[in-house]
């Protein structure tokens, strides 16, 4: 009996030691400052991380800890989220502006450092201070630890592609114009991929990404919606694509020829080179939920050439119209998610907390000095609401400190659980329903006791117009168990509910018109956002913060900031 215990004690010490021996420490640093470029026929001036659009590819491995020394050399506020990220007791590192730190200012720098734990897959990092994610953004890839593999034959190669949105101005600007008119931001001027126009821009021909191939080998593309404001249709002419996992988590294999992703989602896929040697496009065009509304109608594209091939002109795929909902709606409704792969836990059964969140545009009173008149409708200023609370960031100290320090007047824990009235969420004839789009500004977040679980209906509303909303969720994953358009209805549309795979995300697309139902066990505490991925919209309010209370061990409760955390 003795032997046998001895024996086990030097089984778990190996297991332990092989599983630290096997984490590493990977240690980048960021520069943040003024980059001129040229494209579209000008030059222009835009912030870049090291000199580079996108900014450099992190890759590190599960179990590893990474750690950036961000120097903000820039003009502008700065902090970094690491999207997707869970941040497990590193709340203080996950990013958003006066909502888990406060910005790193010009001249100054802050060392982000947090554990790459229970993640296998696609992520990525931006900016988290106005429109600075415009041009300060790239990947994070995370490969499974030594002695694991992909869930999945293993690629020839990787390459990330980076879906991205470009303007012919300085996007801080952009952003302040529409912020003091209370109207619309300027439309971007084109889309990219990994930082390149294409060919069907003006001046773009030798500005084109290009994805060289081997004929019969198989490439594992890392798909990142990294764009401000669009949804976008991505396809590669002739070729099908095996979606294998989303967001950082692993699904079921699903056979496609059209990708949509939303901003701020990730989307890994395989391509077999399985056609005859040429050259054809990848493209990708803006997915445009909602009528009426100008958007960015241009096309982004790169060239997948097949090796030994000869110059000539590439194929060009047939994208889906801008509107196409149903395409849309398909491609995000089939996924589920590999429940044989690690770290899959099952859907928690038993619920502790139920929320039902509206959210869209609205109105707020103009605040234009001398009775000046604002760009909104009604001579309004626009705005977003989730339960018709728009969410305002408080600027005097970050709502984690406030937290961990117990400072009241940050923020105050009345979110509501249910919208203040009922009404017919997505009639159009309610769109510009003044009793109903009018809202205020305030900082009400929702507070959730530790290990609690959480069901949310979020619902879309028609006001200002029907739309696809992607709404991401800081800190956690969630399980999407079901979505559809119209307005929910739950003695209906329960029984919908997937128990068995459902699609585990950080982002989630709710469809135009429509709703979706999602669900996570708050196991983290800190403060952590749940907004909408539109830029345009993350100004205007389209947000709210889940407070997460500490847990019954020290193991369970937020450490202190560390000691260089920037002060506001």
């Amino acid at each position: 009996m003795e032997r046998a215990l001895i024996f086990s004690a030097w089984v778990l010490a190996l297991f332990v030691f092989s599983s630290f021996a096997s984490a590493a420490i990977v240690e980048h640093t960021f520069h943040v400052q003024n980059l001129t470029v040229n494209k579209l026929c000008r030059s222009e001036v835009i912030t870049a991380v090291n000199g580079s659009l996108p900014g450099p590819t992190l890759v590190v491995h599960e179990g590893d800890t990474l750690i950036v020394h961000v120097f903000n050399k820039s003009p502008y506020d700065l902090t970094i989220h690491w999207h997707g990220i869970f941040q497990i007791l590193s709340g203080w590192a996950d990013g958003p502006e006066y909502a888990t730190q406060c910005p790193i200012q010009p001249g100054h720098s802050y060392t982000y450092r947090f554990n790459v734990t229970g993640q296998e897959g696609t992520l990525w990092w931006h900016a988290h201070v106005g429109w600075l994610r415009a041009t300060v953004y790239g990947a994070l890839i995370i490969r499974p630890r030594p002695g694991h593999s992909f869930p999945f034959p293993k690629p020839h190669r990787e390459f990330p592609i980076v879906l991205g949105e470009w303007w012919n101005a300085n996007v801080i600007d952009v952003e302040n114009q529409a912020l003091a008119t209370g109207g619309a931001p300027n439309l971007s001027d084109a889309f990219t991929i990994n930082g390149r126009p294409g060919k069907l821009y003006p001046c773009s021909s030798n500005d084109t990404y290009r994805l060289k191939v081997v004929h019969g080998k198989t490439y594992l593309l890392r798909i990142i919606n990294a764009a401000l404001n669009n949804q976008l249709f991505f396809k590669i002419a002739n070729h099908k694509l095996t979606v294998v996992a989303i967001d950082a988590s692993y699904t079921n294999p699903y056979v496609t020829d059209i990708v949509v992703v939303a901003p701020g989602q990730t989307t890994d896929v395989l391509l077999t080179a399985d056609q005859p040697p040429a050259r054809y496009y990848m493209a990708a065009h803006a997915y445009a939920s909602v009528a009426g509304v100008p958007f960015d109608n241009t096309t982004t594209t790169g060239i997948v050439v097949y090796h030994g091939t000869t110059p000539s002109s590439p194929i060009m795929p047939l994208l889906p119209a801008f509107n196409d909902t149903p395409t849309a709606h398909r491609f995000f409704s089939n996924l589920t998610r590999l429940v044989s792969a690690r770290f899959w836990k099952p859907v928690p059964r038993e619920i502790d907390e139920h929320m039902f969140i509206t959210f869209g545009l609205g109105l707020s009173a103009c605040d234009i000095p001398n009775n000046g008149t604002c760009q909104g409708p009604l001579g309004m200023k626009l705005a977003a609401s989730m339960n018709n609370a728009s969410f305002q960031f408080p600027t005097k100290l970050s709502m984690l400190e406030a937290f961990f320090r117990n400072v009241g007047g940050i923020y105050t824990t009345d979110f509501p659980d249910n919208p203040p009235v009922q009404f017919d969420y997505t009639n159009a004839s309610n769109t510009l329903n003044v009793a109903l789009i009018n809202t205020t500004k305030s900082t009400k977040v929702k507070k959730l006791n530790f290990n609690s679980t959480v069901e949310v209906v979020l619902q879309n509303t028609a006001f200002l117009g029907v739309e696809n909303h992607p709404i991401h969720l800081h800190g956690f994953n969630f399980y999407v168990l079901a979505q559809g358009f119209g307005n929910y209805n739950a003695a209906v549309d329960s029984r919908k509910f997937n128990f068995v795979d459902p699609q585990e995300r950080n982002t989630i697309a709710v469809p135009v018109g429509g709703w979706a139902v999602i669900r996570f066990r708050a196991d983290n505490p800190g403060v952590w956002l749940m907004h909408c991925h539109l830029d345009v919209h993350l100004p205007w309010g389209l947000s709210t913060a889940f407070v997460v209370e500490n847990g019954p061990t020290p193991s369970t409760t937020l450490p202190p900031p560390p000691s260089d955390f920037p002060k506001c």
